[in-house]
């Protein structure tokens, strides 16, 4: 319960879900054969999206016309990636993505080029009315949203990797919104908190349904999970951007470093 809360409060101030974090513990710490433990992550990333977007939605943090039509995108790009993943050498593509992921870590931790209330909007974005406002310590403050096109694909590739190497690409929906469609960063983790739950709750189901879902271990870190999200659904509003992009790259690290060591070991 102990480390689904530490994964849940991170996961909430990251937007990542914070299975990173409780699959390895799982597996590596107790002794959790993969499919258990990946069976209780998905019930804890459930858990997140419902303990922290709740909290994010309300507050008007969470870009529900985004999430949902990046959603779209997402769901085609996995099942994409689960056709090809017979036919791809996913161990060379978890080294590449690895890679890629260190460098957008380091851009991570950068400020973005242009601000987004002040950039040009996009005309698909007025048409979706996709602009929107977040709230701040001196009040609401507007955004245009940029790049939805570019966004759309990045989103679909998202999907593809998470269906290629079973992992959750929380990471780059994150990295998708801040970079390509020039989001504020408490937007794009509050949003991709929200789009997470939709796509853990479809795999659940599938685990479920195959029986890798134990109540026993899948409670603890339900509960631990709701925790700590509600934790760091409070301290979102009061946390410095900087701070959480430091954040959000140090996780962006360990992933990468996971992937590429995985990669090389062929254990994806």
């Amino acid at each position: 319960m102990a480390i689904a809360a530490l994964a849940g409060f991170v996961g909430a101030l990251t937007g990542l879900g914070g299975g990173i974090i409780i699959t390895p513990a799982l597996t590596l710490l107790f002794g959790v054969d993969i499919r258990y433990a990946i069976g209780a992550t998905l019930v804890g990333v459930i858990a997140t999206s419902s303990g922290a977007a709740a909290a994010y939605v309300r507050e008007g943090y969470t870009n529900i016309r985004i999430g949902l039509f990046l959603e779209i995108a997402t769901t085609l790009g996995a099942i994409e990636g689960a056709i090809l993943a017979t036919a791809v050498p996913t161990s060379a593509l978890a080294v590449i993505f690895g890679t890629v992921l260190l460098y957008s870590a380091w851009q991570t931790a950068r400020p973005g080029p242009v601000s987004a209330a002040a950039a040009a909007p996009d005309p698909l974005a007025a048409r979706l009315r996709m602009n929107s406002t977040y709230p701040t310590p001196e009040g609401p403050r507007a955004y245009q949203v940029q790049g939805v096109g570019y966004g759309f694909g990045l989103m679909a590739g998202a999907g593809a990797i998470s269906g290629l190497l079973g992992i959750g690409s929380g990471a780059f929906k994150v990295l998708a919104m801040d970079r390509a469609m020039k989001l504020p960063f408490k937007v794009s983790t509050t949003t991709s908190n929200f789009m997470i739950g939709v796509t853990a709750a479809a795999s659940a189901g599938v685990y479920l349904n195959r029986g890798y879902i134990d109540p026993g271990l899948a409670m603890p870190v339900m509960l631990g999970v709701l925790a700590g999200s509600s934790l760091g659904a409070r301290l979102l509003a009061a946390a410095r951007t900087k701070v959480l992009r430091a954040l959000f790259g140090l996780v962006l690290v360990f992933i990468a470093i996971q992937m590429i060591y995985s990669g090389l070991k062929g254990a994806l």
